[in-house]
């Protein structure tokens, strides 16, 4: 990994031989594009576009990848290319592995009755990139969904395949504590962090039409429109739903607010606020295993280090 120029040029032209290569067997999709699953996602989604419900219903876009997925108890075989490409990457001191991004894009809508077929492809792999994970290489799949024998979605994923950078060791005796994960803070969300800073918790609400939404969104999803204002949510909800947490363990997250240095199982809710709009935080205050769909909750703020504060939600119990 870490050799002569000449021999790191090899060994990405090694990699560069999967290119164009299969990925995974060509699929069929499970189910064809159906109006119950569409109405699930919408509910979960909080989208009441009339574009997705009537006799001309299309599918939402985003749910492209919905369509290919092959459940818990089957999945697609991958192909011995793309697992020779991971073990040579393995091999090479690449061994760590984190989800990046994916891009999709939407050549013909989806209806209704559509049946699905799919394949993957091993798009592309870099060269070497220096990352503050540590140096490794970009691998993208691309998956075509047709159907009825039509290109009608394509989807991108990528991973980084790393060798893990060494992090300099805490100088203060004891265990070390991870830092929480910071925030990917951009133009379109910056207004909400500044809201957090000053223990703020702002939504936005469309100048044209009045709806609130979160997350912040450049243009509202409703009307169009790009103009909006803020107001500040009371700090009063509801748990609409969660997950826990089981595996892998991180340092940085615990079982409860109680168990201060203990990596373990954590409850991610999606909460819904009394404004009638959903954010996904902690639900802290009782254990992982208490936190109940309905539960009430409050908003405060956490302080986790000198750089980072957060809205999480405290369980309210009677």
């Amino acid at each position: 990994m870490n050799g002569e120029p000449e021999v790191h040029e090899e060994f990405e032209a090694r990699l560069k031989a999967y290119e164009g290569r299969a990925a995974a067997a060509t699929g069929v999709g499970r189910d064809p594009v159906n109006e119950p699953m569409i109405r699930h996602w919408c509910e979960a989604m909080g989208d009441t576009s009339p574009a997705y419900t009537g006799p001309d219903a299309i599918a939402p876009p985003t749910m492209l990848q919905a369509w290919t997925m092959a459940g818990l108890t089957r999945r697609p075989e991958r192909t011995a290319a793309y697992d020779e490409l991971l073990r040579l990457l393995d091999e090479s001191g690449y061994d760590a592995v984190v989800a990046t991004d994916c891009e999709q894009e939407y050549p013909r809508p989806l209806r209704p009755g559509d049946e699905i077929t799919f394949d993957s492809v091993i798009e592309s792999v870099s060269g070497l990139k220096t990352t503050k994970l540590g140096a490794g290489h970009f691998v993208t799949t691309r998956t075509d969904i047709r159907a009825g024998g039509e290109l009608a979605g394509t989807h991108r994923f990528r991973i980084l395949k790393y060798s893990p950078a060494h992090r300099p060791k805490d100088p203060t005796p004891g265990p070390a504590k991870e830092r929480r994960p910071r925030p990917v803070i951009n133009r379109d969300n910056a207004g909400f962090w500044e809201g957090v800073a000053r223990h703020e918790l702002l939504i936005q609400r469309c100048a044209g039409c009045g709806d609130l939404r979160f997350p912040w969104l450049p243009g509202c999803n409703s009307c169009g429109c790009p103009e909006w204002d803020t107001v500040e949510a009371s700090g009063e909800g509801t748990v609409y739903s969660y997950v826990v947490m089981h595996h892998p363990p991180f340092p940085a997250f615990t079982a409860s607010d109680h168990a201060a240095d203990a990596a373990g199982p954590y409850a991610v809710g999606l909460i819904e606020l009394a404004e009638g709009v959903r954010i996904v935080s902690n639900v802290v205050g009782v254990p992982y295993d208490k936190v109940r769909i309905g539960m009430p909750v409050r908003l405060e703020f956490r302080r986790y280090d000198d750089a980072l504060v957060l809205p999480v939600f405290q369980a309210v119990t009677r």
